[in-house]
C-alpha cells in the first residue's frame, strides 16, 4: 500500500481541497501527453472541453469534476499512466474521504479514514478493467461501489472471528433463483445432456465387462450392489465364508475398473486376472488342469472372453 501513498501521487495532500485550479488542470492534462506517446492531443479535447464548458452543457462544479473524472479513470484503463491516477487522487481524495468517513461513522468504527482511502485507491488501482466509462458520472457511481465493498472488507478484517455486524441496508440484493436467463438455461441443458451421455458411456462398459465375470462373481456383485444384501447375507447365499465372499467382491470391482481405465486410455481392454492357485498333484494326475485362455487383438475381440 505505501506504493499508492501521496508521496506516489505527484506529492498531493492525503485530503485535497475540494476547489480545484483550471489552469493547473490544464498543465496537468498536457502530462499525460507527455508520459504517453499514444496519447495525442485530440485525445485529452474532451478534458479540455468539459473544463471549458465549451460543449453547452451546464455544470456543476461536482458535475464537472465526475465528467473529468470519468475520462481521465477511462485513458488510465487504456494506457495505465501515473499522471492519470495522480489526478484520480487530486479530484477525488477529499470527496471519497468524506464518504469513508461516514461510513465508518455509521458502522461505529474507530478506524482511520485516510488508510481505507488508501484501499479504495489501491482497489482503484487494481481493477480499471472493470471500468464502464458509457455515463458521465460513472466513476462517481463505481467509486462509490468501491467505497462501500472496501470498508466492509475492512470491517470485517478488523473484527473478531471475522464477523462484523452490517446495516441491513448495506447487505447485497439476493439473486432471484427462479429467474433465469435463456443462455444459463441452454448451458445448463447441454451440461446435463453431457453427463447424461457420460454416465451411460460408463454404465454400457461397466454391463459389457460385468457380463465376462464369473457367476460366482456376478452373483456377488448382484447380491452386494443390486439387491442391497449385507455382506454375511450374501455370504449364506453362496455358501462361502465371509472373507472369501469380500474377497472375491474385491477382485470383481478391480477387473471391472482396470477394464474400463484401460478403454479410456485407448487400451484393450482385456485385464490379466488374478493368479490361480496351483493344481494338486491328484488334479494334475487326472489331467483336470486347465490353463485359461486369452486372446489378443482389438478391444472387439477381447471382450469375448470373461474376465476370470
Amino acid at each position: 500500500m505505501r506504493g499508492l501513498s501521496p508521496a506516489y501521487l505527484g506529492g498531493q495532500e492525503a485530503l485535497i481541497a475540494p476547489a480545484f485550479d483550471s489552469k493547473a488542470l490544464r498543465l496537468k492534462f498536457l502530462e499525460i501527453s507527455t508520459e504517453v506517446s499514444e496519447v495525442k492531443r485530440a485525445d485529452l479535447e474532451p478534458l479540455f472541453t468539459i473544463l471549458n464548458g465549451s460543449d453547452g452543457k451546464e455544470r456543476t462544479q461536482d458535475q464537472v469534476r465526475d465528467a473529468l473524472s470519468t475520462q481521465i479513470m477511462e485513458l488510465f484503463r487504456l494506457h495505465q499512466a501515473r499522471s492519470c491516477f495522480g489526478l484520480l487522487y487530486e479530484l477525488n481524495g477529499h470527496h471519497l474521504v468524506q464518504q469513508v468517513a461516514a461510513r465508518l461513522r455509521r458502522y461505529q468504527s474507530r478506524a482511520d479514514a485516510r488508510d481505507v482511502l488508501q484501499e479504495v485507491f489501491f482497489n482503484v488501482h487494481r481493477y480499471p478493467h472493470r471500468f464502464n466509462a458509457e455515463r458521465e458520472d460513472a466513476f462517481r457511481v463505481w467509486s462509490a461501489t468501491i467505497v462501500r465493498n472496501t470498508v466492509l472488507k475492512h470491517l470485517r478484517s478488523q473484527s473478531r472471528g471475522g464477523r462484523a455486524e452490517v446495516p441491513i441496508d448495506d447487505l447485497p440484493e439476493p439473486t432471484e433463483h427462479g429467474v433465469q436467463n435463456p443462455l444459463n438455461g441452454a448451458v445448463d441443458r447441454e451440461t446435463t445432456e453431457e453427463c447424461n451421455r457420460v454416465y451411460v458411456t460408463y454404465l454400457h462398459l461397466y454391463l459389457r465387462f460385468y457380463s465376462q465375470l464369473s457367476e460366482r462373481e456376478q452373483r456377488a456383485i448382484h447380491l452386494v450392489e443390486v439387491e442391497g444384501s449385507s455382506y454375511r447375507d450374501a455370504a449364506v447365499d453362496l455358501g462361502i465364508k465371509l472373507e472369501n465372499l469380500k474377497m472375491v467382491i474385491f477382485r470383481a470391482r478391480r477387473k471391472i475398473h482396470r477394464s474400463m481405465r484401460r478403454v479410456f486410455d485407448g487400451l484393450p481392454p482385456d485385464v490379466r486376472p488374478a493368479r490361480s492357485p496351483k493344481p494338486s498333484i491328484q488334479a494334475t494326475k487326472r489331467g483336470l488342469t486347465t490353463v485359461p485362455a486369452f486372446r489378443s487383438g482389438s478391444p472387439e475381440q477381447s471382450l469375448g472372453g470373461r474376465l476370470s
